[in-house]
């Protein structure tokens, strides 16, 4: 029986262009015997820039809907995502090779991991990359690891959410991204793991892209006080999770998935 990893990419008009970079990268990906992917993508708005960029391929649905952010967009994709893990791939991203097998590898030898995260390169205009310094050591990231260091070093979480994949009962059942602006994905990744252990993987998994025209080089991105409001929600859901102790998996799955 076929199992099905799905890839969730939000994409507006200006980032179209990439998409076929992005397709690329998902396309040249090997997965274990019996498993495949399939790439949900939605437009963040009705323009007619998003569908040709796209292949012919029926491994990819597309769909458009009103404007409403990037968190807004994957997460009524959601609607269409029946794999048993749901990947993150932003339209101006870029895979790297094996980071799907990677990450199902993880999340298949151990129930109690709700979430996987990789290490990250900036993929830079002139086509070279550039690594971040500090990433964490390769294995669990523990209940609660995120939002401490998120908030002793200035609201920068020592994973990247960008390279995010995550059980799918988990993410629904979280609602999904937050509903703002941006950060969006720092705040789903600030409450996975104010319920459950996730994990890290030293390889590199995505190729971040670094250009003129992404969503976290406006100027508006950096407002101070639109940003202090982000991190603020943001903290207070995943402070209000742990506190409220609903765990993943549950304290019974969770004893029957480590015998």
């Amino acid at each position: 029986m076929t199992r099905r990893i799905t890839v969730v990419t939000a994409v507006h008009a200006p980032a179209a262009h990439h998409l076929p970079d992005a397709y690329a990268s998902l396309s040249g990906q090997r997965l274990p015997d019996g498993w495949e992917w399939d790439w949900v993508v939605q437009e963040d708005g009705t323009t007619e820039e998003v569908r040709p960029r796209l292949p012919d391929d029926a491994r990819v649905s597309f769909r458009q809907g009103r404007p409403g952010g990037p968190g807004v967009a994957r997460t009524i994709a959601l609607a269409r995502a029946d794999g048993a893990y749901v990947k993150v791939l932003d339209a101006d991203d870029r895979l790297t090779p094996g980071a799907l097998a990677r990450d199902l590898a993880v999340l298949e030898a151990d129930r109690t991991i709700g979430w996987t995260t990789s290490r990250a390169l900036d993929l830079l205009p002139d086509g070279s990359t550039a690594g971040f310094p500090g990433d964490p050591d390769e294995g669990p990231v523990e209940r609660g690891a995120v939002l401490r260091f998120w908030r002793e070093n200035g609201y920068r979480a020592q994973v990247h959410p960008a390279t995010l994949c995550v059980r799918r009962e988990l993410l629904t059942a979280l609602g999904g991204w937050m509903a703002l602006p941006a950060s969006e994905d720092t705040g789903l990744l600030l409450a996975l793991n104010a319920v459950s252990r996730g994990w890290f993987t030293a390889e590199p998994g995505l190729l971040y892209r670094k250009w003129a025209g992404q969503m976290t080089g406006q100027s508006a991105h950096v407002d101070p006080a639109e940003r202090d409001a982000r991190m603020a929600v943001a903290e207070a859901r995943a402070r209000a999770l742990a506190e409220f102790g609903w765990t993943y998996p549950a304290p019974g799955a969770r004893a029957a998935a480590t015998r």
